[in-house]
Parts: structure tokens; C-alpha cells; sequence
């Protein structure tokens, strides 16, 4: 599956999925792929069609345990950019 747009989730929408939106954009166009769209929002708003991988702590991984696997990433250290880049590398190969 080609992934062309990746959602970062927090509670609120706000904190701690901001952080990983613009990790993630950093991330991403290191990987040779500025073409993907990386986006934040709320858990709740979480939904297999939303996007194509989404982006959570590991606070949260319960919270989307509707998504396939190969449709999520549950970090357990948000703020790790290595385990986040191995994580995302994963799923582009």
C-alpha cells in the first residue's frame, strides 16, 4: 500500500500530535518522500479511511486497536526521532 498521508493522534488534538506531526514531516522528507501529507487531530477521529498510517503514543495504542498493523505506528517515546524514523521507515519499504 502507498502511503500518501499520515495522521498523528493525541487526546486533544493539540499537544503532544503537533510534536509528532512536524517529527513525522522532518522524518518523512529525510526519507526521500516530501510528497506524503502528514496531518494531526484527535484519537477520536481516528478511522481506517482517514489516512493511510497513523501516528500514536503508546498511551493511546488501545484507542486504535481497529486499525490494521500495517496501518499504525505506536511510539513508545514521542519524543524519540530514531524510533519514530525506524518506525515510518517500516512502513515505506
Amino acid at each position: 500500500m502507498a502511503i500518501r498521508k499520515i495522521m498523528c493522534a493525541c487526546g486533544s488534538g493539540l499537544g503532544s500530535s503537533l510534536i509528532v506531526h512536524m517529527n513525522t514531516e522532518e522524518v518523512v522528507k529525510k526519507l526521500g518522500h516530501p510528497e506524503i501529507e502528514v496531518d494531526h487531530t484527535t484519537i477520536s477521529d481516528v478511522n481506517p479511511t482517514a489516512a493511510d498510517l497513523f501516528v500514536v503514543g503508546a498511551d493511546l495504542g488501545d484507542f486504535i486497536s481497529n486499525i490494521p498493523d500495517e496501518q499504525k505506528v505506536v511510539l513508545t517515546n514521542i519524543l524519540d526521532k530514531n524510533e519514530l524514523e525506524r518506525k515510518i521507515a517500516a512502513h515505506l519499504s
